[in-house]
């Protein structure tokens, strides 16, 4: 669900850039004459559709890509999914070109270069392809590096098992270390992509390379949906209390899900902090137009470090994704005491479960855990709904000045402490599941009940609050460009 929304906001704030940048009224009526014959027949393939396009290619290269899943002679998993993974990424490679060509090329392009002025000429062919392998070649970095973060053979995960032999603090403490850590090389291959992307074809360059790292969605999804089901394998076999045989062939395809699930949600915050920028490129564009229709304003709208209103906005933006992950965290605290609360009352009042001659009241407890979610969750989710409403009535003419500082700081720290949060998870996870495999004492040692700490405080991070900051930070977005009307008073 997470990245069905990423990639829809997304398709939709490129089209949005595309049409605020090459319509009509932008460019005193040239693109009417060219994109529309006499008898009304569309003969140019706008910018506006290319985003939906590249998407519908890579439909078809994704599921191509997943024939190429092979396990092979070495027995890797990660390697048979990774093969699939980059067959769908060559196959769409190859097959940009060409419709980037159809669609964007030929006389009619150059006809309009030539009648319009510089900011709505439509970037050459050649960079707008290298903006979408751009754009490809940021998601598979994205992959390696969440990968080397969460997965058990690596130096992270493995630095916090050996934490956990010194107790539940340590534990804590290098998890932590790893998941701050982990931020440093994602972001900097994305400020790397938009700053390529952009010499290459401008604001509507990152739109476009956005919608190419999301045209992986297809096989991304494929190979998230290994984690759960190989997670819900081994539940099952320990719930049936299956032989310890069992439980030691489901323990490793859970460890691999473990770090495809983290992959799948570096790869969606990743988009997201894209998207976010396109968002906010729009609100900025859209909000210039609104000033200009009724203000006939014709300057730059700028958003300057140096303005108040604007510093304020970023201080307020800046907060916005710790207090919604601090409200997610208590959400899960509180529903998770309430579960317990209840399984203390059925082992009390139930006689037989623990002999296993009565069934505790599984229903109990699912209903108590869905009607927890949902009350708390009211809060966290009127956040990004609400932000916007409420700055531009407290401001009232300085709120669009505020907004924009808001959206810019909600992007910086909401990237970060995403990140931060979904890929610490899944290495305090990991860490465990390496002790559990026989590392520094194995089950039942105390490095093993640290670990289990470490994987407790986990949980919610990867699980909750971290994947949850994603969609906050495009809502808010999107709700500040519906708002923007109220703010050109």
């Amino acid at each position: 669900a997470d990245l069905f929304e990423t990639y829809a906001v997304t398709a939709v704030a490129a089209m949005l850039l595309a049409f605020l940048t090459f319509r009509a009224d932008a460019v005193s009526g040239i693109a009417e004459k060219l994109l529309i014959r006499a008898d009304g027949a569309v003969v140019y393939k706008t910018a506006v559709l290319y985003p939906l396009v590249l998407g519908g290619v890579s439909i078809l290269a994704s599921v191509i890509g997943t024939f190429f899943v092979r396990l092979g002679s070495s027995r890797n998993i990660m390697n048979a999914l990774y093969k699939g993974l980059a067959a769908a990424a060559v196959i769409a490679i190859v097959l940009f070109y060409p419709v980037t060509r159809w669609m964007l090329g030929g006389e009619t392009a150059a006809a309009w270069n030539a009648s319009v002025p510089e900011g709505a000429q439509l970037p050459a062919v050649g960079n707008l392809f290298w903006a979408a392998v751009t754009g490809v070649v940021v998601t598979a970095l994205i992959v390696i590096i969440t990968e080397y973060f969460t997965a058990a053979r690596y130096t992270p995960v493995k630095s916090i098992a050996r934490a956990s032999v010194t107790g539940h603090a340590t534990n804590i403490i290098q998890g932590l270390a790893v998941s701050m850590q982990s931020t440093a090389l994602p972001v900097i291959v994305i400020a790397g992509g938009i700053l390529v992307t952009y010499s290459l074809g401008g604001l509507y360059g990152i739109a476009v390379a956005v919608m190419s790292m999301l045209s992986m969605t297809g096989i991304i999804v494929a190979i998230d949906a290994y984690g759960p089901i190989t997670d819900n394998a081994g539940g099952i076999a320990e719930m049936a209390d299956m032989p310890e045989s069992v439980r030691q062939t489901t323990d490793p395809l859970d460890a691999v899900g473990n770090t495809t699930k983290a992959i799948t949600k570096g790869y969606a915050i990743g988009s997201a902090g894209f998207a976010a920028l396109v968002l906010f490129v729009s609100y900025t564009i859209d909000l210039k137009d609104h000033f200009a229709q009724k203000y006939d304003f014709q300057g730059a709208l700028q958003f300057m470090i140096d303005n108040p209103w604007v510093l304020v906005g970023l201080f307020l933006g800046g907060l916005l994704p710790y207090l919604f992950a601090s409200l997610c965290m208590q959400a899960v605290g509180k529903a998770g005491g309430q579960v317990v609360e209840e399984v203390r009352r059925q082992f009390r009042e139930i006689k037989g479960i623990m002999e296993g001659t009565a069934k505790p009241d599984y229903a109990r407890a699912v209903d108590i855990v869905t009607r927890g979610a949902i009350r708390q969750m009211m809060l966290p989710a009127a956040i990004p709904v609400l932000t916007p409403i409420i700055v531009g009535l407290a401001f009232r003419e300085k709120g669009y000045l505020v907004l924009g500082g808001v959206l810019m700081g909600c992007i910086i720290t909401g990237l970060f402490l995403a990140i931060s949060m979904t890929s610490g998870g899944g290495a305090w996870d990991n860490a465990k599941k390496l002790i559990e495999d026989g590392e520094h004492g194995g089950k039942g040692s105390d490095a093993h009940a640290a670990a289990v700490t470490g994987d407790t405080v986990g949980d919610p991070y990867k699980d909750t609050a971290g994947p949850a900051i994603n969609p906050m930070i495009k809502v808010i977005n999107i709700v500040a460009l519906l708002v923007i009307p109220f703010l050109v008073k």
